[in-house]
């Protein structure tokens, strides 16, 4: 016998679908949205139903934009440094290094990290688009500012060798340690990053 009503439950199990949401947190979301103002619950449902159509990836950076731009506004903006270039894992990744109001150059979303347990090699990076950015917006400057995790390592060992691989002369970085091992970036604190944007040190 089915205790809740068939909404109820559908949407319980949709947010329970959600990393890191748990069966107990799912119920309390689905449940205070009923309890809420219908607007509401309109509100939530009409910004979902525009998620995919109208967020889209910058051609250049791979960092989500408005459907109705062309390129990412970070890159576009005259006032960035295109001669620098922060390589992260995910768009999310931007908005953490953003906030520290420290950082003037451009970003490239690399759109995850190297993890063969999960079947994701370098060629499911955007890896040879950062080369030809590097060559194009004749590039002085990449800060490799992977997560500090194995995956993130890893992949910043990988690009080191593939940039220099290429014959490519310039100066590389990495985020220095003030970034706990385990923490992605986009839940690192402004202090953390901003420490480690100012001690970043060559690879």
């Amino acid at each position: 016998m089915q205790i809740l009503p068939t909404a109820l439950t559908d949407l319980i199990d949709e947010f329970g679908s959600l990393p890191g949401v748990g069966a107990r947190t799912a119920e309390r979301y689905a449940y205070s949205l009923l309890r809420r103002d219908a607007r509401k619950s309109k509100s939530l449902a009409k910004a979902l139903d525009r998620l995919h159509s109208h967020v889209k990836t910058c051609p250049i950076t791979f960092a989500l934009i408005d459907e109705d731009k062309s390129v990412s506004p970070l890159y576009d903006d005259t006032e960035r440094n295109k001669k620098l270039i922060a390589v992260v894992e995910e768009p999310l990744d931007i908005v953490a290094l953003e906030r520290t109001n420290q950082y003037k150059g451009t970003y490239h979303v690399l759109g995850g990290a190297i993890s063969p347990i999960d079947g994701i090699g370098p060629e499911q990076l955007h890896i040879p688009e950062l080369i030809d950015r590097i060559k194009n917006d004749g590039v002085e400057e990449v800060i490799i500012a992977t997560n500090a995790s194995v995956e993130g390592e890893s992949t910043a060992l990988f690009l080191q060798r593939y940039i220099q691989e290429a014959g490519i002369k310039i100066t590389m970085t990495r985020l220095a340690r003030g970034i706990p091992v385990g923490v992605d970036l986009e839940y690192a604190d402004q202090i953390t990053l901003s420490h480690a944007l100012e001690g970043r040190r060559a690879l």
